[in-house]
C-alpha cells in the first residue's frame, strides 16, 4: 500500500472577500475529487483573501498509479488561470515507512 500526499500554496487574483476565495478555491477541490478520486480540502490560510492551501491524498496499491495520478492533479492546478500555484509540495509513503 502506498499513500501520496500534495499540498498546493496557491495565490489568488483580485480577490476582495473570503466569499470570493471560496468561489475559485471549492471549484478546484472538487475538480480535483471527481476527476481523480481524491481526498482534497482547503487545509490553510483560511482567514486570507489572496492565498490558498489545498490539501490532497490517495492510497493505491501500485507506486506507478499513485505518481501518475499526483502529477494529473498537480497538472490541473498549475494550468487553472485564475490562481497562481507558488510551491507543492509531495510526500510518498509505502510500506516500509
Amino acid at each position: 500500500m502506498y499513500v501520496g500526499t500534495l499540498s498546493f500554496d496557491l495565490l489568488l487574483g483580485d480577490i476582495h472577500s473570503l466569499k470570493e476565495k471560496r468561489s475559485v478555491v471549492r471549484p478546484i477541490v472538487a475538480e480535483l475529487q471527481r476527476k481523480y478520486a481524491v481526498s482534497a480540502a482547503e487545509v490553510d490560510h483560511v482567514d486570507l483573501h489572496r492565498r490558498a492551501c489545498i490539501g490532497l491524498a490517495l492510497v493505491s496499491g501500485d507506486m506507478g498509479h499513485l505518481t501518475d495520478v499526483l502529477d494529473r492533479c498537480e497538472r490541473l492546478v498549475a494550468g487553472r488561470p485564475e490562481v497562481e500555484l507558488l510551491s507543492v509540495r509531495r510526500r510518498l509513503h509505502g510500506d516500509d515507512d
